[in-house]
């Protein structure tokens, strides 16, 4: 049975969090599964549509597959009927498909699936491999076009025959070319999400289904409050709500994501700021930058940003 975008199982509209992997720090940096777990349940009412797991800003490249296994399994466990995304990053067509294929025995709202890196394919290439990856899924896929990870860019035509595929349904735009993401919005086929956090809401504005932005695992109400005047075309509450979310969102790429958010997250005492060489801790005062930003409540917010 294919899926279509209106049906709720394949939609992705909204913010979904990209949850970071949170480590221990006792020499072996093991996954904190406790931590991972009280992280999930945390966010359960914010207002985010869902999860994606085992992404980049995870550190998935960091993780083997039993870990993997096992950080989807907790994320599943504590999601409370929020739907889970799973990433699945490869650059060998076979073990791509055999990961798809343990996946599909799992309770998943869709798979995250890039180009694959290092390989660096033609454009028939690109189209052969996410082609024989819906073609195998029992999930919807979305799309994660992300030059600067993979080193190659996914062209709109190229998009554009992706999209005919009844399993591909979305797209996660890190491609950095404005014209493309009006393009694919403008198409209709694919939910189009922003994945550069800075584009949030100019993709939106342009009738972008949603994002997927690991800068929202601070601020998170201020992040979907926003996003919701977008849609419902309250484009002054909407800046208003935009605006002092930038210093925060500029913070959290100062250095390689995902640590800036981490350290973000130790300050609130919800996981340590460890990460897996060769990735390495934010400094103290990115740390400090981070905590220092205030936003207002919600509350004033709303009573002034129609003014």
């Amino acid at each position: 049975m294919s899926l279509h975008p209106t049906s709720p199982q394949a939609c992705f509209r909204g913010l979904w969090l990209p949850l970071v992997t949170p480590f221990l720090d006792d020499g072996t940096s093991a996954v904190d599964h406790g931590a991972l777990s009280a992280l999930v349940r945390h966010y359960h009412g914010s207002g985010i549509a869902g999860y994606v797991a085992c992404g980049s800003t995870a550190e998935a490249a960091a993780l083997d597959a039993s870990e993997s296994d096992a950080v989807l399994a907790t994320v599943l466990g504590a999601a409370q009927g929020l739907p889970v995304v799973m990433g699945v990053s490869e650059c060998h067509l076979g073990r791509a498909l055999a990961r798809v294929q343990a996946l599909n025995a799992l309770p998943l709202a869709g798979i995250l699936v890039p180009a694959p890196h290092y390989i660096r394919p033609s454009q028939a290439g690109l189209l052969q491999w996410f082609t024989a990856i819906a073609d195998l899924s029992v999930h919807p896929v979305i799309v994660y076009d992300i030059p600067y990870r993979t080193g190659t860019v996914l062209e709109l035509s190229t998009l554009h025959a992706l999209a005919g595929h009844p399993r591909i349904l979305a797209l996660k735009d890190c491609g950095g070319d404005a014209a493309k993401t009006q393009a694919l919005i403008a198409d209709g086929r694919l939910q189009v999400l922003a994945g550069e956090d800075a584009q949030i809401f100019a993709t939106l504005a342009l009738g972008g289904a949603g994002a997927i932005a690991a800068s929202a695992h601070a601020h998170t109400r201020h992040f979907v409050e926003m996003m919701q005047r977008l849609d419902q075309g309250d484009l002054v509450a909407a800046r208003a709500l935009w605006q002092p979310l930038q210093p925060h969102i500029a913070a959290c790429f100062a250095e390689p994501n995902p640590a800036p958010i981490k350290a973000w997250l130790a300050r609130q005492g919800r996981m340590r700021a460890v990460l897996r060489a060769p990735m390495q801790p934010a400094c103290e005062a990115l740390a400090q930058r981070l905590a220092d930003i205030q936003l207002p409540p919600l509350s004033w917010m709303e009573s002034t940003a129609g003014r």
